[in-house]
């Protein structure tokens, strides 16, 4: 998820006044409909870049945030920054929340190390992140950071948190050159688009069949990035009949609907983020469109159901993000009354990589950056464990399905 250009910081305050706004007369608002018909998103299958089933590893335990509560550290503080408010709150929201959980657990195993965590309201704005990213690397308390979220911003902010010598560990930017930029900072706890891409285009090719895809993207970092690597996997089944790209912000999706419906496609990909890709399914629906709606990460998320209604019913989502299980899950429904979203996962993995960090006496910049650099342990979502340019030595991508 990630890249993201400047725009409105409007947002519709209800699914039904998107509706309204999007000339809709149905009766029930897209999330009565949801609400009536119980769609959730659901993982389904792990997969390689072949787009080929890989069993999950099971009975692996992820490290505790807890500790054994005999940590002492001096007041620190680590950030979290990303979108809080604007039309892709949700996934930023997520990140907070796991980062928060697994603060929390430490803080309250361990009374002689209290550590705070500082959040950082970027709306997903490169701009609004660049003014931001001066006032945490200037905190002297802060000695490391969960973010940016997106693409856009992280590559915004890349060159000041690593002149800073400040971790920047992004539980969600997925564009691939982000570990390009030669940052010895920068931190990814997930698979990139380079990864995500040609997962998600094999898995439409080679597992499901489909000998026609139509591929839109949303002209954003991001956007751009995955439909790149989906298109060059795709090959041919890419028609380039249906080749499209929209606007980030756009509601009105006529034009890409009507090169979709004369292409006929098995399936349309659209990468981009969910308060795009709800109007654009909702439009292609009651277009006659009756193929597979596909997305990915900027997507999987409730907000893209609620949004979307039924016209969500059975859309597929490719999502480098891990599954919530186990304790995590009823621990995170249990503190913020829902269940855990989209990169809530990473959130609270990164998170707890940097406390334990912590625990371990890396209370310094350098420190810090020294022990994530060399750590190797279980989180809920995966192993993580880092190669020099940041990224991570394990990479697989899970395919969910809204029903």
């Amino acid at each position: 998820m990630r890249g993201r250009v400047a725009r409105n910081a409007f947002a519709l305050g209800s699914a039904g006044l998107l509706a309204l706004a999007l000339g809709g007369c149905s009766q029930s608002t897209p999330e009565e409909e949801a609400a009536q018909t119980n769609l959730k998103i659901v993982e389904q299958v792990q997969i390689d870049e072949n787009g080929a089933e890989v069993k999950a590893t099971e009975g692996a335990v992820p490290v505790d945030p807890a500790g054994d509560g005999k940590a002492t550290c001096p007041p620190l503080s680590i950030a979290m920054a990303g979108a809080l408010n604007g039309p892709d709150a949700a996934l930023g929201i997520n990140i907070k929340n796991g980062v928060q959980l697994a603060v929390d657990k430490h803080n309250s195993a361990n009374p002689g190390c209290q550590v705070q965590l500082k959040t950082f309201d970027t709306e997903g704005d490169p701009q609004k992140a660049s003014a931001i990213a001066p006032q945490i690397v200037d905190d002297q308390y802060t000695i490391g950071l969960v973010g940016p979220a997106f693409s856009g911003e992280t590559n915004a902010t890349g060159d000041v948190f690593n002149q800073a010598g400040l971790v920047a560990a992004t539980a969600s930017a997925t564009n691939v050159t982000l570990s390009e930029k030669g940052w010895r900072t920068f931190f990814r706890g997930l698979a990139n688009d380079g990864v995500q891409g040609p997962s998600v285009a094999n898995y439409l090719k080679n597992t499901l069949g489909h000998q026609k895809v139509c591929v839109v993207d949303d002209s954003t970092d991001y956007g751009l990035g995955l439909a790149q690597a989906v298109r060059e996997t795709l090959g041919p089944v890419a028609d380039p009949a249906c080749n499209i790209s929209v606007k980030k912000g756009d509601k009105d999706f006529s034009a890409a609907v009507t090169q979709v419906k004369g292409a006929s496609p098995r399936s349309v990909f659209f990468s981009g983020y969910y308060a795009e890709a709800a109007p654009f399914v909702q439009q292609l629906r009651d277009g006659g469109f009756e193929g597979i709606f596909v997305s990915a990460d900027g997507t999987k998320d409730p907000e893209f159901v609620k949004q979307a209604g039924e016209a969500s019913k059975d859309a597929l989502l490719s999502c480098p993000c891990g599954p919530a299980t186990g304790g995590f899950a009823e621990e995170y429904s249990q503190k913020f009354g829902q269940e855990p979203g989209t990169y809530s996962t990473e959130g609270y993995d990164l998170g707890t990589i940097l406390v334990k960090g912590i625990d371990s006496g890396a209370i310094t910049r350098q420190a810090l950056l020294d022990y994530v650099r060399n750590y190797n342990g279980q989180g809920v979502a995966r192993n993580y464990q880092w190669t020099p340019q940041g990224e991570l030595t394990s990479t697989l991508i899970w395919m969910y399905k809204v029903q």
